[in-house]
């Protein structure tokens, strides 16, 4: 076995990427605080061909340094809008017949393992201490959650819209 060279992977320039169809999944983060956190977020979703990103109130906008720090040139291949105010995001994309959901612990949310995306399908993140905003939860249309075992009750927001992406990526392309 050799580790292959980044020339070996067989990936797309960026203006090859921009051609590719993108899967129906937007990200939606709902005032994220990290910088950091938000451009892991671009990085996971030109991995796996989220179609964009929606950034909600204080949440960082490139070209800030710590998003470009962990995007490494990801806000160059995955669209992105803001809005100042996330519930004015799902009201936007609810009228554009996206189906909603808050990545969240609540009652009678779905189990990810379980979930099936729709035709188009958006999935918001929330501040890494408050999670997504009770006001925001009740406009989505239900609440997706990842099974946990261990003794936290939380994921890193990034690490969480990863395992996200790769399973609605996934689903998407049946892997």
């Amino acid at each position: 076995m050799q580790k292959l060279k980044n020339e070996e992977l067989g990936r797309p320039d960026l203006i090859a990427y921009q051609q590719i169809k993108k899967l129906p999944i937007i990200m939606v983060l709902d005032n994220v605080r990290s910088a950091l956190n938000v451009g892991s977020v671009f990085r996971s979703s030109d991995a796996f061909r989220v179609e964009k990103i929606i950034l909600c109130g204080i949440t960082a906008q490139p070209p800030h340094k710590e998003v470009l720090k962990t995007a490494i040139g990801a806000t160059e291949s995955v669209s992105w809008e803001y809005f100042e105010d996330t519930k004015e995001a799902v009201r936007q994309l609810k009228s554009e017949n996206t189906k909603v959901y808050a990545i969240e612990q609540a009652s009678n949310s779905i189990d990810l393992r379980v979930f099936i995306p729709g035709e188009r399908t958006a999935v918001i993140f929330g501040h890494e201490m408050d999670g997504v905003a009770q006001d925001v939860i009740d406009l989505c249309d239900g609440c997706i959650e990842i099974h946990q075992e261990g003794t936290k009750h939380s994921l890193n927001v990034s690490v969480c819209a990863g395992i996200v992406c790769w399973e609605l990526h996934k689903k998407l392309t049946s892997l």
